[in-house]
């Protein structure tokens, strides 16, 4: 990701590359290419997606329990889970419920639920009010209710336009290396890039990269080549690393990120300053960065077994704060760790990365 080297845990190693790593040549993809390649099958419309997020009616005054905290309990009966089931004991309960409509759960002190199995991580820990669980309301609104309906309208037309951002690039801005063979984050990100576009655009989507070759791209420049675009969706793809000290088998897993909604903390900081009070252009679609978080994570769990590391908040990449669309970035595995390192250099395992991407977006 963009980060600079502040960020060197998260995004990589300012040691200079070495020479063009060993990719294993892309495979052309099993699609289904359209008859007419002006045809598009669906219409992706960002404003769309909003009607259909928050929960079938406003939050039930009566569900107070505090200022800025609502009644768990009360919440879960209003929008058809019915009544919380309660497992362990004490200040760190976790609380749960499951209807036709999906499931959850929370446990009272972390900052991490559960929606449909997948972890989410949330600005306010739940807690115990009178001996009642409570979560906060800007968790409801902007964590929970929009999740009530995961569907993403695509609605028939034209101008379904999606930028996918294969991360890093340059001589300079490398990104992470893998300890299995060497290979640079930069490389890695365009080959899943590369795969991902044909498949796309078989289903209906006109598909722009940021980069087609190993080229150096500020922020700033991504940003405004989805503007000039007009793109209707932002995909950042990146892999990730952690420090020598966490390196190794144990530590890998997947990730994916949006940017935090305004008043609430962030799952992850860096050297920035993570002060909730700030409004980003890319605000305007918290409700939608978080739907389609959810379908693209849910979608590399599923096609590639690995550990779910969560749905996170963050506010220090950049790349995500001046869209003005829904926008994303996707951490596909972390390259500091054995396993995870030895799959990624597999052309099958990066196949399956971008096959979720495509699976998520149909």
């Amino acid at each position: 990701m963009i980060l600079g080297a502040s960020l060197f845990y998260l995004t990589g190693c300012p040691t200079p590359p070495k020479p063009p790593p060993r990719l294993t040549p892309l495979q052309p993809p099993v699609v289904r290419e359209p008859a007419d390649s002006r045809e598009r099958q669906r219409e992706f419309r960002p404003s769309e997606v909003s009607s259909m997020s928050p929960g079938d009616q406003e939050i039930n005054p009566n569900h107070k329990a505090d200022d800025g905290w609502i009644w768990l309990g009360g919440w879960s009966e209003q929008n058809h889970f019915g009544k919380l089931n309660s497992f362990g004991e004490g200040t760190t309960r976790t609380f749960a419920a499951k209807s036709a409509r999906g499931s959850f759960s929370t446990t009272i002190g972390s900052r991490y639920a559960t929606w449909n199995g997948v972890s989410l991580g949330l600005g306010f820990a739940p807690k115990l009010i009178h001996g009642r669980p409570a979560m906060h309301y800007l968790d409801v609104k902007k964590s929970f209710e929009p999740l009530l309906k995961t569907e993403v309208e695509f609605r028939k037309g034209s101008g379904r336009v999606i930028v996918i951002d294969p991360g890093h690039g340059g001589k300079k801005n490398t990104g992470a290396r893998s300890i299995t063979n060497s290979d640079w984050e930069k490389d890695l990100t365009l080959d899943w890039a590369l795969r991902v576009r044909p498949m796309l655009a078989a289903i209906g989507w006109n598909v722009w990269l940021t980069r087609t070759v190993d080229q150096e791209l500020s922020s700033n420049e991504r940003i405004a080549f989805a503007d000039s675009v007009k793109a209707d969706l932002y995909v950042s793809l990146h892999f990730n690393s952690s420090p020598r000290t966490t390196s190794g088998s144990g530590n890998g897993g997947l990730e994916t990120y949006c940017l935090t909604p305004t008043g609430m903390p962030s799952n992850l900081t860096r050297d920035f300053d993570d002060n909730p009070e700030i409004v980003y252009p890319n605000n305007a679609f918290d409700i939608q960065n978080l739907q389609l978080a959810m379908r693209m994570h849910r979608a590399m769990i599923q096609l590639t077994g690995r550990k779910d590391r969560g749905v996170r908040r963050a506010r220090f990449m950049t790349v995500l704060q001046g869209q003005k669309r829904p926008a994303v970035l996707l951490e596909g595995g972390f390259l500091t760790d054995d396993e995870e390192s030895r799959l990624i250099a597999s052309s099958e395992y990066r196949q399956k990365l971008a096959e979720a991407l495509v699976f998520a977006l149909k």
